[in-house]
Formats: C-alpha cells, structure tokens, sequence
C-alpha cells in the first residue's frame, strides 16, 4: 500500500521542525515589499517579517504559488509512489487552492492526489494538516485520514484578535474613516472563518481585555466540559496580553493538549502585528 505524504502551503505556519518530523511538503506563498519579494517562511521568517513590515511602513502585499510549483511537488511524490492529500489556505481567501487544483489535473492519470480547501488559515488549517500527518505516520488510509479532516474542519473554532485596525485599512478590509474612529475608541476586532472560508467580523469590543473575556466567553458557551485542543498562534515580538489570554481560555475550557505557533508573514500582511489567534477543536474520545 503506497504511503500517504501530506502537502500544504506556507499560510498553514506549520513550524519547520514540526514539518520535518510528520515528512509534511510546503509550497510557499510571495511576500512583497515593493519591488522585493521573499518565500514566506523559507526566506523571510516570522520574526524578520514583523521586523521588517514596521519599518517599510507601506502597503505590502503577498502572493499565490502558481499551478507549476504545486505540480513539481506532487510529480515529485507520486513518482516515488506516494498518495498525496493536499491541504490548503481557504479558497474563499486566496487563488492558492486553484492553483493546487490545476497542478492536481496536469499531473498523469494513475497520480494518487486529494487536493482539500481546509476553509481556515494559519494554524486553523495548520492543526488539521498536522493531525493528518500524523495518522499517516501511524498508518491510516487515506480514507480514514480524509474523514478526519472533514470532522475537523467542521468542528474547528478559530478566531483572531486584531491588535491594530492598521493592516485591515491598508489591506482595503475597512474604509480610513473606520480605522481611525476605531483607533480612536480603542476598538479591537474579533474576526472569524465562517464555514464557507470567509473572514468575518465576529465582533467589535472596546479595549483588549474585554476582547479577550468575549472569546472566551463564546467558546466556554459553546464547548463546556468538551475535551478540547487549544493552539494559540502569536506575532513573533508582539505578544503583549497573550499570557492572560491563555490562562482564561485554559481556566474556562477542558483543555486536553495545547500548542503554540507564530503567525507568518502573509498571515501577518492582512492583520498585522499583535494579532493572536485562537483555534479550538473537540478532541474525539
């Protein structure tokens, strides 16, 4: 039986180390500043990117890996055997997943490869792509991997809380009129992914303590004594709050495993530094 390699892109922040040990591929998206352009997370890492994004103080931008480079990856795996199962930043987001698409219809017709739109971001996609490596390693079909992530990807609660109106204004999210006001009131946006893969103004609360007692209150209503994984994701340099997060959501939830991870650079582009994330998943006893 021809083993299963799990592929994403680098939107997942799936850390280097993590992908070496579950042998998960990564296709990169671009970052741009101006004229100079980086791999995210292969030439340009988290902490040199928020670094970096101060300083330019523009509009950077970011962009999708063509059909070809997901295609060199998966000709790649399928010669050597391998079943491919393909996770990627939600379609709703970024060209990202058509371009895994396309590469999956250029490739010969005995190639094995899935290609999934996780229909989350950053570690929201990053922590389904993990636990399908990790039942690949272990042995699973490709069958039972692909329930898991549909049972994950239905299950997951993610959300982010915007430090700085800043980004989503240069980014075109919110009109310069509303970032200022809200800056002005100390506003701190609470976005989520709807089911569809979209990003959503889940909620706007005044001051970042409030902020984060509302995301834990949504999540202690939604999951009580649920089992759960908790993931926080953080801007390298810019984790002010973080701690006092995490202890409320660990006081508040059944907390079964937890982890934490950056948030790269494209991620970063669109929210900006001091941004956290939080994704939540039941854990299946």
């Amino acid at each position: 039986m021809a083993s299963v390699v799990l592929v994403t892109d680098s939107t997942a922040d799936i850390p280097l180390d993590t992908r070496k040990k579950l042998g998960i591929e990564m296709v990169p998206l671009k970052v741009n500043f101006g004229e100079e352009s980086f791999l995210d997370n292969i030439t340009l890492q988290p902490a040199q990117f928020y670094e970096k994004l101060i300083a330019f103080g523009k509009l950077t931008t970011t962009s999708q890996p063509s059909p070809n480079d997901f295609y060199e990856v998966y000709k790649k795996l399928t010669d050597q055997g391998h079943s491919v199962i393909s996770i990627q930043l939600s379609g709703a987001m970024s060209g990202t997943y058509q371009s895994a698409t396309i590469a999956q219809s250029m490739l010969d017709e005995g190639a094995d490869v899935t290609v999934i739109d996780s229909k989350s971001a950053s570690y929201g996609c990053g922590s389904i792509v993990v636990k399908a490596a990790e039942m690949a390693q272990a042995g699973a079909s490709k069958e039972q991997i692909i329930a898991e992530i549909g049972r994950m990807r239905s299950q997951l609660r993610l959300y982010f809380l915007v430090d700085t109106l800043e980004y989503l204004q240069k980014g075109g999210r919110i009109g310069k009129a509303s970032a200022v006001l809200g800056s002005l009131l100390n506003i701190k946006p609470i976005l989520s992914i709807d089911n569809e893969g979209f990003v959503f103004p889940f909620d706007k609360v005044r001051g970042q303590k409030r902020a984060m007692a509302r995301i834990a209150e949504v999540l202690e209503s939604d999951l009580r004594d649920t089992p759960v994984g908790l993931i926080i994701a953080l801007t390298p340099g810019h984790t002010e709050g973080s701690a006092e997060l995490i202890a409320l959501l660990k006081n508040k939830l059944n907390v079964q495993s937890y982890e934490e991870s950056e948030i790269g650079p494209v991620i970063g582009t669109h929210a900006g530094p001091g941004t956290i994330g939080v994704f939540v998943f039941p854990i299946q006893e």
